[in-house]
C-alpha cells in the first residue's frame, strides 16, 4: 500500500520493541518522505520538556537514529520555507522514578516574574526522585500538604500563562508548568495504597493520560500533519486509545511487527504466527493493510511485544520488518 492512503492528521507508527534499531531508521526515512507530503512535525516517546532543546529522556539519546534525526531536521530547516518541528510527548518519568516538580514550576514562575518560594515546598529533590517514592506509598511525598499546595500553585501558573499572548517563551513556560503539574499528579497517584499490580496499573494509566493530552496539545497547536513514533503499547492502546476516541479518523495507527532480530536474539517466527505469515511476503520491510489470520508468537522475551488480536483490531495497517 501507499502510506499516503492514510490521511490522518496524527499518523502514529508503533515499534514492538525499543531494542531493534531498524524501526527508528525506517521512521527517519518515512518522515523525510512525509515532509514532502504535508507533514510538518514529528513527536517521539520522549520527555516533552527535554525535547524543547532537542534532548531525549529514557536513554533514547544514545540511539544513533535519534541523533541522526535531529541532524537531518537542523539541515532541512536551514533552507526550508516551512520549517519542521520536533516534539516529545511523554512525561519526564522513568519506569520506577519520577523527578521533583521544582525546576519545571520554577521555570514557569520565573517567566511570569512571580515571587513564590517553590523550593521551600518541594524540599530536597531526592525525596521525589528516589525509587522508594514510587514503589512505596508511605515514602511518597505526593499526598503531603506541601504537594497539595504546589498543585494549587501549578494551576495558578497555568492560568496566568493561558491569559498571556502566546510567544515561543510563554509556550515553553506553559509546557514546563504542565510538566510540573503532571508530576504532582503522578506522585499523588503513587501515594495511593494498593498492591504492586494495582499501583503499577494506576501509574501506567496516569502516564497514558499525560501522553494523550500532550499529543492532543501538539496536534492543536501545529500546522500540517504530525508523525508520531512510540511503542505499540502506547499507540495501539493506552494514550493512542484516548487520542483515537477524541480524533476519530484523524488518528491512524500503524503497528510495528518484527520477524527476526540479531539485536534481540530473536529467531525466525513460526510459520502460522502473524509475524511468520507476514515474513513470507517480506524481503526487508513492507507496509500493508492486509492482516493475515494467524496466532500470537510465543518465542519472544519481554523485550519484544508480539502482534496480538487486540493490537491488530486497533491498527489501520502493519509495518513488518523482516
Amino acid at each position: 500500500m501507499d502510506i499516503t492512503d492514510l490521511t490522518a492528521e496524527l499518523l502514529a507508527f508503533g515499534e514492538p520493541t525499543h531494542f531493534e534499531p531498524a524501526f527508528a531508521r525506517i521512521r527517519n526515512e518515512l518522515f523525510a518522505w512525509l515532509a514532502e507530503h504535508g507533514f510538518r512535525s514529528i513527536a517521539l516517546e520522549t520527555d516533552r520538556v527535554a525535547a524543547l532543546d532537542g534532548g531525549f529522556s529514557h536513554g533514547f539519546g544514545e540511539l544513533a537514529a535519534n541523533r541522526q534525526l535531529l541532524d537531518w531536521l537542523r539541515e532541512y530547516n536551514e533552507t526550508a520555507a516551512e520549517p519542521l518541528t520536533f516534539h516529545g510527548f511523554d512525561a519526564p518519568t522513568e519506569m520506577f522514578s519520577a523527578p521533583s516538580p521544582r525546576p519545571y514550576l520554577e521555570h514557569a514562575r520565573d517567566h511570569l516574574g512571580l515571587d513564590v518560594d517553590i523550593a521551600a515546598l518541594t524540599g530536597d529533590d531526592e525525596r521525589w526522585s528516589r525509587s522508594e517514592a514510587i514503589l512505596d506509598p508511605a515514602a511518597s511525598p505526593g499526598a503531603s500538604p506541601e504537594a497539595r499546595e504546589l498543585r494549587v500553585i501549578a494551576d495558578d501558573l497555568l492560568m496566568a500563562l493561558d491569559a498571556r499572548i502566546e510567544t515561543a517563551e510563554s509556550n515553553r513556560a506553559r509546557i514546563n508548568a504542565m510538566a510540573g503539574l503532571d508530576l504532582l499528579r503522578y506522585h499523588a497517584a503513587s501515594a495511593l495504597p494498593g498492591d504492586r499490580d494495582t499501583r503499577i496499573a494506576r501509574l501506567a494509566s496516569a502516564r497514558a493520560v499525560i501522553m494523550a493530552r500532550n499529543l492532543l496539545d501538539i496536534h492543536g497547536s501545529q500546522p500540517g500533519r504530525t508523525l508520531v513514533f512510540a511503542h505499540n503499547a502506547h499507540l495501539g492502546s493506552g494514550a493512542g486509545a484516548i487520542v483515537a476516541a477524541r480524533l476519530g479518523e484523524r488518528y491512524a495507527f500503524i503497528a510495528g511487527s518484527l520477524g527476526h532480530s540479531e539485536a534481540l536474539g530473536l529467531g525466525e517466527p513460526a510459520a502460522d504466527t502473524y509475524e511468520g505469515l507476514l515474513q513470507r511476503e517480506t524481503k526487508t520491510w513492507c507496509l500493508t493493510t492486509e492482516i493475515p489470520a494467524g496466532r500470537t508468537r510465543d518465542d519472544a522475551d519481554h523485550r519484544y511485544a508480539p502482534l496480538t488480536p487486540e493490537l491488530l483490531e486497533n491498527a489501520d495497517a502493519v509495518l513488518h520488518v523482516a
